[in-house]
């Protein structure tokens, strides 16, 4: 099946073939439908959300696993499990219903000179953190490696860094050093694993839902920092800094993160100007902080 074809009208059909109780409810496209999965709406209360390849679709049992277990920790809602579609001729991999988040979408030019907003992040993060994470599912192959170490993606950044060349600073490559050069000494803690943009929801100015969790799992904390470049800026990502309280350590590797995903990113041809200003963002951020 292509992403193409996971449109309103399949959900539509799958809703009505396993969940007749809903079948006269309308489905809707909205307005950032997402990339790993698929997100409709489902009347005024619920949603529908269809992993768009069969690399995502593992996710679908761990977040019906996880996420009412981590909810009544975190100070703002996530995702709240409904119920379980199974695969079928229509679609061939699980989805799942879920309660309607209400909230936009947030941007980089709507909060990320906003310090009320990067603190609420911070605590959201902070929180997450502090759940008990025994028996939770283990940084590996099923978050991306999110939460784990970064080696595993050191050929596809080099590769990346000779792609750009001249167009990134060659500082490029010493950040990259230090962030494969620290380790998470600590206990394993619960990350999201994807605290982009698009995860994010706000409600007049504030934090007011976190959703996306198919990357999430325990270990290193550190991939959940990268907000502090993708995100904000000036006081916005001092409130945000100062909020997490990370060790200066663990900044070296969120760096080594953002680096990461804005390198293959812009390396690909896709958010090149984007990309390349959080690779700029990034690399400032190591010469003020070399330590943290």
């Amino acid at each position: 099946m292509q992403r193409a074809d996971i449109d309103t009208a399949l959900a539509a059909r799958l809703v009505t073939e396993q969940f007749p109780r809903w079948a006269h409810l309308p489905v809707t496209e909205v307005a950032q439908g997402g990339w790993d999965n698929r997100t409709f709406r489902l009347g005024t209360e619920l949603s529908v959300r269809l992993p768009s390849a069969e690399a995502y679709a593992a996710a679908v049992a761990k977040e019906l696993t996880w996420l009412p277990r981590l909810a009544p920790g975190l100070p703002v809602p996530i995702p709240a499990p409904v119920a379980e579609g199974r695969p079928s001729g229509l679609y061939p991999w699980p989805w799942s219903v879920r309660r309607w988040l209400p909230g936009r979408t947030v941007s980089r030019a709507a909060v990320g000179t906003d310090p009320r907003f990067a603190g609420d992040l911070a605590r959201f993060l902070v929180a997450l953190q502090r759940i008990d994470a025994a028996d939770g599912p283990a940084a590996g192959p099923q978050s991306f490696h999110r939460g784990s170490d970064l080696s595993v993606y050191d050929e596809q950044t080099r590769r990346s860094i000779d792609l750009l060349g001249d167009r990134i600073p060659a500082d490029a490559v010493a950040v990259w050093e230090a962030a494969r050069g620290s380790r998470w000494a600590g206990e394993p803690v619960w990350f999201h694993g994807d605290v982009a943009a698009g995860n994010l929801l706000s409600d007049a100015g504030r934090l007011s839902a976190v959703i996306d969790f198919g990357t999430c799992g325990v270990g290193d904390p550190a991939c959940d920092l990268v907000p502090a470049w993708t995100l904000f800026e000036g006081a916005a990502r001092e409130e945000f800094r100062a909020g997490v309280d990370a060790p200066g350590d663990t900044w070296a590797r969120a760096r080594g993160w953002g680096l990461w995903k804005a390198l293959i990113t812009a390396a690909t041809g896709r958010e090149v100007g984007e990309s390349l200003r959080t690779v700029s963002a990034v690399i400032d951020e190591h010469r003020g902080h070399p330590r943290g």
